[in-house]
């Protein structure tokens, strides 16, 4: 294809403000009142992870009434549109992540503001949980480009973004200015041309019986990427 070919192409309609259901997790609209007491605890409290606001361009909160408002504030966005990640077992909300530069008309949507507690971090539940988005995102919306966006010295986004199946497209070099630090930012992408293959190592990733008893995977997401 080349940059001036024709599309027989229709917009997209936008992500609904609505939940989506998972085995290990569902995803519902950010809702600052019902889910504050366990996103609090899961991303502030005592157990939480200590890098984990690091290449985030807010918090930490140093007090719960700065969360709440926070949170009150990304509730009422549509874009980015947050989703709170609730625990299928526990039903409490462990996490965060939204959609972001919605873009309707030309089919292109990006995935970010994440933040998983401890408990699901390289957890089934926040392969699924993002699994969520991409699904809706590619399949149920039909959009044409799915995007994943980190700073470059984030490793364990980078991480995150090659085993999921997004392809590294460049480097933006002295991209933004956040808390105070350059950023460069790595691009990454999965076209709906490659959608296919991704959905269907995602999907044999996720069956029953890729678990043991304890949970754990028998094969990485990545070898079924590779048949």
């Amino acid at each position: 294809m080349t940059d001036d070919t024709l599309l027989d192409w229709q917009p997209v309609p936008p992500p609904p403000r609505a939940p989506l259901d998972g085995r290990f997790v569902r995803l519902e609209p950010l809702d600052a009142q019902r889910h504050g007491k366990d996103l609090w605890l899961a991303l502030q409290g005592p157990d939480s992870d200590p890098v984990l606001w690091d290449y985030l361009p807010y918090g930490p909160f140093a007090e719960r009434s700065a969360f709440d408002a926070w949170l009150a504030g990304k509730q009422a966005s549509d874009d980015p549109l947050f989703f709170t990640v609730i625990d299928a077992a526990s039903k409490h909300a462990v996490g965060l992540l939204s959609f972001l530069r919605i873009a309707p008309a030309d089919g292109c949507i990006e995935i970010g503001h994440i933040a998983f507690g401890r408990a699901m971090q390289r957890s089934p539940a926040s392969t699924e949980a993002i699994w969520l988005l991409m699904r809706q995102a590619m399949d149920e919306l039909g959009n044409r480009r799915l995007e994943w966006k980190c700073n470059a010295r984030n490793a364990r986004s980078v991480r995150a973004a090659e085993r999921l199946g997004f392809t590294q497209e460049g480097l933006f070099r002295q991209h933004a200015v956040i808390k105070g630090q350059n950023r460069d930012t790595a691009w990454f992408s999965i076209i709906d041309g490659e959608w296919p293959a991704i959905r269907d190592a995602f999907l044999r990733w996720l069956a029953p019986e890729n678990f043991d008893a304890q949970g754990r995977q028998r094969q990485r997401l990545e070898a079924f990427r590779g048949r």
